[in-house]
This record gives C-alpha cells, structure tokens and sequence, in this order.
C-alpha cells in the first residue's frame, strides 16, 4: 500500500495510520467482519467516523466479508424519468420492490448516451454527451455510486470522450467499446477500466467502428452486438467478442440487429428486438443460438420495454405512459407454461434503464 512516514508512524494517502487497528483491540479480520454485521442503513455514518473505516467500508473485501456472512442483498436501480421527460432520477428497490430511497443528483451536467455498469458493489455511470446553450459535447468523465456509503465521487477520466457506446464489466474490469467521438465521427478504439490502479487503457481496437450497440460478459469474454458499423448497411448483425487472456477480437455473424432492451440472467442473454417487441429474443452462448419466446401482452407493438434483474427473474417494465400497464415477470426456472406472471414492482416514472446491485 503506497504511504510515506511521519515520525514513527506510516500512513497512506488516505491520511490514515497503517498500523493502527480497525478496532483496537481485535484482530483486523475480526473487525471487519464485525463491521460487516452492521445493519446497512449505518454504513453512511460509519463511513464518517474515521478515514480507515470509510477506506474498508468502501473496499471490495468488505463486500467479500458480508458475502461470507450471509448478508449480501440485492437492490434494484432505476434510472426513471418524468411522463414529460425532462426531469430524471436514480430511485433504489429492495428485493420485493419496495422503494428505498433515492440517489442524490450524480455530479456534472446532465447527460445523455452515457454508460451504466456495476463494478465490485458500485455504480459507474461513463462517459456521453451534454448539451449546453445548443451545442453538444462529449465527455470522458465517470462517477462512481458507492452504495454503501451512499455517495458519490469521480474517478479518472477516460481516454477518450465517446457516447452511444457499448460497456460492460468482464473478470472485474469494465470496458468501453466504440460509440461517437468529440467530433462526431464513430469509433473503433477500446479501453479498460481496472479498479485495482484506477486507470484507463486503451486496448486492441475493433477492427472497424461501431456505435450504438451495447456489450454483456459471458463466461469471460466480451461480447460486443448490435448498433451499427461502417462495414455493414444497415443494423449489423456481427458479433465481436473480445478475449482478455489472448488480448485478440474475434466475430459471429449470428447477432440481434436493432436491440432496444437487454438483459443477462443467468448464462444468458435476454434482448428485445425494436421489429418485434412481443417476443423475447434469448441467446445462449454455449451453442451460439437463439429462440423466440412470446410475450403475453396484447394491443399496439409499439408499445416497448426496459429489463431489470431481481431474484433471478426478468422484469419487464413498461414504456407506455397511460397508467394501468403492469409490469411483466419471466421466471426462465419455472415449470413450462408458467414463465409469465405480473409485478407489483414497478418505477416511479419510465425506466430509461437499470442496473441490480449485491451489496
């Protein structure tokens, strides 16, 4: 751990001492793991107590501790907005649906094409695009949520501004794919985010630019679909997966073209088309196939869906402004004939998207 001395003390950069106790008298094990038995609401105040229990508060071991502990829960996180959309907001649910409370306003200006993803119990909210006096521009900017400790703080910049790009964490890195650049043109650069240095690298590139798609891990690779390329006309249909061990980009040719929702449960990958919004389109990375699966909802096609994942089951939640539309919920482990059911689970206003938190 990087620190310098001061007298016969050391101390990191965080101020701390390192070679005081998290609780003196016990064991560092110990104490975490009684820190860790706190109920979760306290977490906020412990975390003010002192530098050193804000730094194991905020540490991926402490989420290692409660898991352990049998206390991990999960969280459901929305990013809603108004009927009118203008005004949005990221509101918490716990595992029933219940709402908890909502975030503070994240930091910056108010953005659109970012990137959402959960990294080791946190929220990083990438990148995208503002838009001030009429003129838009692209950031490299990202904000970390650390539920925990119910704050937000910034993190080091990409290394370079993009939006309508594809993210997604793999083996505890988060990558980000394509998308447009500052001036507008689409891009074919890639780079990582490891949490471990906090720092971005650019990577191997795609071999051309892609924007618009959005990616999703599978048994330690990235998998890059949808959106468009510059080689294709049209809604590309190519998949480019990304192997981190060998550092080297490969491509199917068997992808969903124009997903407006997506989703990964389980081993799989659970999409909706915008050509066909009664069917869930559901791949499986094993044999590289797809299948259809009917939604039980009538009327217009129109009328569209965001996922969410709580409990293992796929939440459907609906962009229809009018009240009385219920939220749908797909169970892939329940007895054939009996995947569907409604929820009670439902935003405050439309999803614009959302992520499930373990913490």
């Amino acid at each position: 751990m990087p620190g310098f001395v001061c007298g016969k003390k050391r101390y990191t950069e965080a101020g701390f001492d390192i070679d005081s106790p998290i609780l003196p008298g016990l064991p560092d094990d110990v104490a975490k793991y009684c820190l860790a038995l706190v109920p979760r609401p306290h977490f906020p105040a412990m975390g003010a107590v002192c530098k050193k229990w804000r730094s194991v508060i905020k540490s991926k071991e402490f989420l290692v501790v409660r898991k352990l502990a049998g206390l991990l829960q999960q969280w459901l996180y929305v990013l809603s907005v108004d009927s009118e959309g203008k005004e949005s907001q990221w509101e918490v649910m716990d595992c029933v649906g219940n709402r908890r409370h909502l975030l503070s306003p994240m930091p910056g200006p108010v953005k659109a094409g970012f990137g959402v993803v959960v990294l080791n119990g946190k929220l990083l909210v990438m990148a995208g695009y503002s838009v001030t006096e009429g003129t838009s521009s692209a950031s490299a900017d990202v904000y970390e949520y650390d539920s925990c400790l119910n704050s937000w703080s910034k993190l080091l910049d990409m290394n370079v501004a993009r939006y309508d790009f594809a993210c997604a964490e793999v083996n505890g890195k988060v990558y980000a794919v394509g998308g447009y650049g500052v001036d507008g043109n689409s891009l074919s650069s890639v780079e990582m985010y490891d949490p471990d240095t906090e720092k971005w690298t650019l990577i191997e590139s795609l071999r051309r630019p892609r924007w618009g798609c959005f990616a999703c891990s599978f048994e330690g690779k990235l998998y890059v679909m949808g959106g468009r390329s510059s080689f294709s006309i049209g809604n590309s249909k190519c998949v480019d997966v990304y192997n981190p061990e060998m550092h080297t980009w490969c491509q199917m040719k068997n992808g969903c073209v124009m997903v407006t929702a997506h989703a990964v449960l389980g081993k799989k990958l659970f999409c909706m088309e915008w050509k066909n919004q009664r069917k869930l389109t559901i791949f499986d990375p094993e044999d590289n196939s797809w299948k259809m699966v009917p939604i039980p909802v009538k009327g217009s096609s129109s009328i569209g869906f965001q996922f969410g994942i709580l409990d293992g089951k796929l939440l459907l939640f609906s962009l229809e402004k009018e009240s009385g539309y219920l939220t749908l919920l797909y169970d892939p482990n329940a007895s054939p004939g009996s995947e569907w059911r409604t929820s009670e689970i439902k935003p405050s206003g439309l999803c614009l998207c959302s992520v499930t938190i373990e913490a």
